[in-house]
């Protein structure tokens, strides 16, 4: 294991002080023992999950891209159930190592259904969900507003729409519902872009993947993005009957040739309506600015978020829209194959509510230099991440996975925790064992899953065995979680901010489908609230428009709140 010192990495947020303060300022020791620590829960929970890159030795870019997870609540018990893609053995010749004698039964997803206490059970025979895909990322949400959860299954070659029959069973939709997307399908996600509170879908593509091709320099093992052509994105409309048209054209989005890994729909610049982040790897990212007409515009050069700090295109992976510092604005975080992306919104804060007219133009700095992100993960590997307030102090922290890139290197990871004033420490090897134990991650998805206030994790890792992360942080501090139900709006709430004051300090999250590498997160909102026992004020801005203020809310407890009809 590499030796790693903790550090404090102050995030101003005033960036001109940022930018003059010399490094002593923003680089101290850190003196205190950290108060985030998980544990590997995987064996007691009954989890017992291996994913499979479908040959004898990791030989292509299809294999080394890895799966996703999602915590979704299927049955509606109030408990985050967890279902994880896979891959599997193609036919011989679409891998350069197969193998000899294929596994019966093919490997597959598998969805686990959470009993409580930390325990899960393997539902997946029973609930009908056993795809024929080389399955790569997974993101979840009602979207015909039935009450229950369905799913979306990405990956080589199709995609699959399963409908939650709302008993315990999924039904493969993918043909009624006019969803049909060839080529290499990954990260997707659901927003509502023209508000018409129905459930729009985007799913990106990759490369044009040529199994025949192989050419490549011994030492780089297989050919990467850039040996194949890139590919388009594509938007399906929600026609609020089961039904879904295609309007990649139509909507702007089909004109823009990328290399999508990962992506995310929030509003970035608070008009009230939905944008779309695009990751691409070595291509420039895009960022889809809505129109509010159906239509986007590709902003993200313009916004400061196409490339890297020095014009370069990275290798970006799975990018998290949050508000670090409570302004009232999205910022993001991007993983990346070297340094991981650190952009701070530097637009004007939204205001007390959100309207139809943009708050001015999206602009973005990285700052993920000034703050030290960047350096303390350029030795790895990027992939899945959260960003949580792990430890329920008030401020967010970050937990990120690596591994090796084109190699089945393992390699640790890492955890930054959120101090006062925007700073972070790396508290890594201090926070378990579990982090400290080098694996080849991908996917990660994030939820509490025991509903303790406490946010854990599982990871997905490339031809092994998955991992989850229980949060056992040891304080005394305090925390709330809301469960978002819309009516006019979508039911999921997708695309609805809750802001909360608590102890003189403002915080902010948007309710968002797809997050980080191939995953989706549980979609309960989860805040620390540190010694603060009273919320004094949320206030929850719908996607119909709608407004609803609460006051005094006890602490330490999960509210479910339901848009006003």
């Amino acid at each position: 294991m590499i030796a790693r010192t903790a550090f404090l990495f102050l995030f101003a947020a005033n960036a001109v002080m940022a930018q003059s303060a010399p490094a002593s300022a923003r680089i101290t020791t850190a003196g205190s023992q950290p108060d985030i620590r998980f544990e590997d829960a995987t064996l007691p929970s009954g989890i017992d999950f291996t994913h499979s890159f479908g040959s004898r030795q990791l030989g292509s870019l299809l294999e080394g891209t890895g799966a996703g997870c999602v915590w979704f609540d299927y049955n509606n018990d109030g408990l985050p159930d967890l279902y994880i893609t896979n891959g599997r053995p193609l036919d011989d010749a679409m891998h350069p190592y197969p193998l000899k004698e294929k596994p019966n039964p093919l490997p597959a997803g598998h969805l686990y259904r959470n009993d409580g206490n930390g325990r899960f059970t393997d539902v997946t025979k029973e609930a009908g969900l056993d795809p024929d895909i080389y399955g790569i990322a997974v993101t979840a949400a009602d979207y015909d507003n039935d009450g229950f959860v369905d799913l979306l299954i990405t990956g080589y070659g199709k995609v699959i729409l399963y409908h939650n029959d709302g008993n315990g069973h999924f039904t493969d939709v993918t043909e009624k519902a006019g969803i049909h997307v060839n080529g290499w399908a990954i990260s997707s996600t659901w927003l509502d872009y023209d508000r018409d509170g129905c459930l729009d879908l985007f799913i990106g593509r990759y490369v044009k993947f040529d199994p025949k091709y192989r050419a490549y320099y011994a030492a780089d093992n297989y050919p990467g993005p850039l040996d194949y052509e890139g590919d388009t994105n594509k938007l399906y409309h929600n026609n609020c009957d089961g039904t879904f048209t295609d309007v990649s054209d139509k909507s702007g989005i089909g004109a823009f040739v990328g290399r999508t890994m990962g992506v995310v729909a929030a509003d970035f610049d608070g008009d009230g309506w939905p944008d779309i982040y695009v990751a691409n790897d070595r291509t420039e990212n895009f960022l889809f600015h809505n129109r509010h007409d159906g239509t986007f515009e590709e902003v993200a050069n313009e916004a400061g978020a196409a490339y890297g700090q020095n014009g370069e295109n990275t290798s970006a992976m799975g990018p998290i829209a949050t508000d670090f510092n409570g302004r009232g604005v999205l910022d993001l975080f991007v993983t990346d194959s070297r340094y991981n992306r650190f952009l701070q919104q530097s637009g004007n804060p939204a205001g007390p509510s959100r309207n139809a007219q943009s708050h001015g133009a999206l602009s973005f700095d990285d700052r993920g230099t000034a703050n030290g992100v960047a350096q303390a993960n350029a030795q790895y590997v990027s992939w899945g991440a959260g960003v949580y307030d792990f430890d329920n102090d008030g401020f967010s922290d970050i937990l990120i996975f690596h591994g090796g890139l084109i190699h089945l290197i393992p390699q640790e990871h890492t955890v930054f925790r959120g101090l006062a004033q925007g700073r972070f420490a790396d508290v890594s090897r201090d926070a378990g064992e579990v982090i400290s134990a080098r694996t080849v991650a991908r996917g990660a998805c994030f939820a509490d899953y025991e509903n303790n206030g406490k946010v854990g994790a599982f990871v997905v890792n490339l031809g092994a065995k998955g991992k989850l992360l229980r949060n056992v942080s040891t304080n005394s501090n305090h925390w709330i979680e809301v469960r978002l139900r819309g009516t006019k709006s979508n039911r999921d709430g997708i695309g609805a901010r809750v802001e909360i004051y608590a102890a003189s300090r403002r915080q902010m999250q948007e309710r968002v489908a797809a997050s980080g590498y191939l995953s989706q997160n549980d979609g309960t909102l989860h805040f620390g609230l540190g010694t603060a026992t009273t919320v004094d004020r949320m206030i929850v801005r719908w996607p119909s428009g709608r407004e609803q203020t609460l006051d005094k809310l006890a602490a330490d407890r999960i509210l479910t709140v339901e848009e006003p009809r």
